[in-house]
């Protein structure tokens, strides 16, 4: 049987599975894999978290060292996000430029990261027009099995709340100090398979999808960010569902990238 029949005969399965309000792996439409975070997963990070969203797989590494500010920011620090797709994480991934995935994944992140203002940048100014901190967000998928975007977000979150400014490696200060997080933005992605509207998608759920949106939410209660993907439509109403139920996850994996500090 080639490929594409077989491509076929699973989103036809997988379409009359959500129509039942069922899953291929047994949850409801509504219910996330298990998620685990190891915080400080990384011994030479400045911050890091490894996150398990069922077989899904990301590790962040947060790095902070002194450098310039921007020009038009001169009494701020600077923060960049990159997000690698390693071949060996999915089958579907090459070696190579960065992908379109990759690119949109690096870029979701980052947006729910400055529109929540999880660091407050001035704070990370040292000397105005002449030196900030720059703090290297770096996540690295090593196990695809689908929503790359909301375990990325979950490691990228839980990696900066265990971060640590190191002001003594740099001479700034005699003691190195935890970074300030301000607010943790939690991403949650949702898919239409048919007329249902399912969490945290699988990779065969992805690839059967006819539409994705991510809602990116804080803990104030505040929508900070949203994404649509793929070529499927949402109706308000369907907007209004996925934002109540992204409020009510993002609660319960907010406590779970905050944590413990190590």
């Amino acid at each position: 049987m080639s490929g594409e029949v077989s491509a076929e005969i699973l989103t036809t399965h997988l379409l009359d599975l959500a129509s039942k309000g069922k899953r291929l792996d047994g949850r409801g439409l509504d219910e996330y894999r298990p998620i685990r975070i190891e915080p400080g997963f990384a011994a030479n990070a400045d911050g890091s978290a490894f996150v398990h969203l069922g077989d899904t797989k990301v590790l962040c590494g947060v790095k902070l060292e002194l450098g310039k500010p921007f020009p038009d920011t001169p009494n701020a620090g600077v923060l960049t996000t990159n997000a690698e797709l390693i071949p060996l994480s999915s089958p579907v991934f090459e070696p190579g430029p960065p992908t379109t995935t990759a690119i949109e994944t690096s870029r979701v992140v980052d947006r729910a990261i400055r529109a929540a203002e999880t660091i407050d940048l001035t704070r990370l100014c040292v000397t105005p027009g002449e030196k900030s901190w720059v703090c290297y967000v770096d996540v690295h998928v090593l196990d695809h099995s689908g929503n790359l975007i909301d375990a990325a977000l979950l490691s990228a979150v839980a990696a900066l709340s265990h971060a640590t400014l190191p002001r003594k490696r740099f001479g700034v200060a005699e003691t190195d100090t935890p970074l300030e997080v301000v607010h943790r933005p939690i991403e949650c992605t949702f898919v239409r398979l048919g007329d249902a509207i399912l969490v945290d998608p699988t990779f065969d759920e992805e690839k059967a999808a006819q539409g994705r949106i991510t809602v990116a939410t804080d803990e104030t209660g505040r929508i900070v960010a949203m994404q649509k993907g793929l070529v499927g439509a949402f109706s308000p109403e369907d907007i209004k569902e996925v934002v109540e139920r992204a409020f009510q996850h993002g609660d319960r994996m907010r406590a779970l990238a905050q944590g413990e500090r190590r």
